[in-house]
């Protein structure tokens, strides 16, 4: 959804504008999210699609909570909504409450009771169910659709007044029940709930149903265009049918656009399922970094940029598909490549000992924070005879075409020298804990040493000198293959696993959120929620390798 990008909604806007149907000025486009859970990442790209059209047009944009469900919605969700909007990096121009416009739309209500077109219905939730009939067969009007206009309006005005108990009685619209359209066979549009609502308290004991709620709410913010996803696009009739009969905005109305939601495969974006993983202590919180809600992103250290660049190259379209997760995870790697600090940090330590090193000796090296770049700002990194390794970085038999560290062989230590694996030691158990190596004091790196070359170099952080870190390894949350009824049976036990390795000494004073690539073991973020000055933990928010590439 970048400024000079386009799709079909802009081409509806554009035509829109030509037909003088709208003005330019007149734009307006709204996100309005339900405040009771946190947002994931197909909230994303309802928020970059309403807010592309605020950057391209200059249209106004606001952000409305559909409150109209007290027993689900808390405060703590509507905080959230605009921290996560804010984060991605838009501004809105309003912010608005469905429950701002609770007296207007009983009002609007009264109005289509006098005009005939609304009625107060006896019957219980189950039989009004079971009234609606089927997408062959026409569903059976209720025994009270003629009740007489005076008695309907009587018994709505004694619903508000709280006379009545939820379920006794509702309020539907009189459109036709033998409609296809299975929306448009009499809705219930008003209910009656016995709860404080968060924001309005105890005002009200009647709530509008979103399909009602939402065209009127449209309308008083004068959106030009409602921009929703695809399963709206079966309601969009009867949005125009609730504001083609009210006089106040039956000459001119807002638009319904409907777009194809993002899916992604491996996702976990339910918010059933979600509390679930929540109760049973799967995942920490929403906010845990393997989940795709906002905050789960964030502190799995995602950018903004990433999130809206790869919703730029999703684009809009009207089509459901599923996306590939690596598809995402290629434009998180893009932005951190660009964006985070490269260090050197040892996941599994495997202790490396240079037996001709002088023992009590050491260096700091000047080390590129990028080796492949002649004019990178370097640091100092000490150097000694004792040092780390991933344990990944040796093999006592090595398998074909494996070029680091094996008996006999010598490698480039990153930044630094050529040694050669002399010998190594075993425990007890046969777990190799020590390799014994050599090396050349002429091949210090950037001493422009060409009389031989090595085809492996390996990173290493100085054993006596370096900064510990609990590294937390992600991975997702559903087995791959897993196709089991019950959710839970599906969930990857090995989604987080604990490595606690070495970082170089530079990354002494990581502050929560920071962000390094920890060289051939990928991007990591220092947690907002555990890492601490004395304990520095790091979630790994993408690795090294991305399996797709842009066409």
């Amino acid at each position: 959804m970048a400024e000079n990008s386009s799709n079909f909604i802009f081409s509806e806007i554009d035509r829109d504008i030509e037909n003088g149907i709208y003005s330019a000025d007149e734009l307006a486009t709204r996100f309005p999210p339900e405040p009771n859970g946190y947002l994931h990442i197909g909230h994303a790209k309802a928020i970059c699609i309403n807010f592309s059209v605020k950057e391209k047009y200059g249209a106004k944009t606001n952000i409305r909570y559909d409150d109209t469900n007290p027993e689900k919605e808390d405060t703590v969700y509507t905080e959230a909504i605009k921290r996560d909007v804010e984060w991605l990096g838009f501004k809105w121009d309003g912010l608005f409450y469905a429950s701002d416009y609770f007296p207007q739309m009983y009002e609007y209500a009264l109005e289509l009771i006098d005009k005939g077109l609304a009625y107060v219905d006896d019957q219980t939730a189950d039989e009004i169910k079971a009234s609606r009939g089927t997408l062959k067969e026409p569903g059976k009007e209720s025994p009270y659709r003629n009740r007489s206009i005076e008695e309907s309006r009587k018994l709505f005005i004694e619903m508000k007044e709280g006379k009545y108990a939820p379920g006794e009685r509702v309020l539907r619209l009189k459109i036709d029940m033998a409609s296809p359209n299975m929306n448009m066979r009499d809705p219930v549009i008003y209910r009656i709930v016995d709860a404080t609502h968060p924001h309005t308290g105890d005002m009200w004991r009647i709530y509008p149903m979103y399909d009602y709620a939402h065209p009127i709410e449209d309308a008083i913010e004068k959106i030009t265009h409602s921009l929703c996803s695809l399963e709206f696009e079966d309601h969009r009739p009867l949005y125009n049918w609730v504001l083609d009969n009210l006089d106040d905005f039956k000459a001119k109305h807002p638009r319904q656009i409907e777009f194809a939601r993002l899916n992604i495969s491996g996702a976990i974006t339910s918010k059933r399922y979600i509390k679930q993983l929540v109760a049973a202590g799967i995942v920490d919180d929403w906010d845990d970094p393997r989940l795709v809600t906002l905050c789960g992103l964030r502190r799995r250290g995602v950018t903004p940029m990433a999130i809206r660049n790869f919703m730029a190259n999703v684009g809009v379209s009207k089509a459901d598909s599923t996306i590939d997760m690596g598809q995402f995870e290629y434009f998180v790697r893009e932005d951190l490549l660009a964006t985070s600090t490269r260090v050197m940090a040892v996941v599994e330590p495997l202790k490396l000992t240079i037996e001709n090193y002088p023992e009590d000796s050491k260096e700091y090296l000047d080390v590129p924070y990028r080796m492949d770049d002649d004019n990178s700002e370097t640091r100092k990194v000490p150097f000694s005879k004792h040092l780390y390794i991933d344990r990944s970085d040796f093999e006592e038999v090595p398998p074909k075409k494996y070029y680091r560290l094996f008996p006999g062989n010598e490698v480039r230590l990153m930044g630094a020298y050529f040694v050669k694996c002399t010998g190594f030691k075993k425990d007890e158990n046969g777990t190799i804990t020590e390799v014994i190596c050599t090396y050349d004091p002429e091949t210090k790196s950037g001493s422009g040493f060409s009389a031989r070359k090595v085809k492996g170099t390996i990173h290493w952080v100085d054993a006596q000198e370096n900064v510990p870190v609990e590294l937390h390894m992600l991975y997702p949350l559903l087995k791959e293959g897993g196709n089991s009824s019950n959710f839970m049976e599906n969930i990857n036990p090995d989604s987080l696993v604990v490595k606690n390795g070495f970082a170089e000494i530079s990354i002494s004073g990581t502050q929560p959120g920071d962000r390094f690539q920890f060289v051939r073991n990928g991007y990591f973020c220092a947690d907002t929620k555990y890492s601490t000055p004395d304990h520095l933990v790091f979630n790994r928010t993408a690795d090294m390798k991305s399996g797709w590439r842009p066409e």
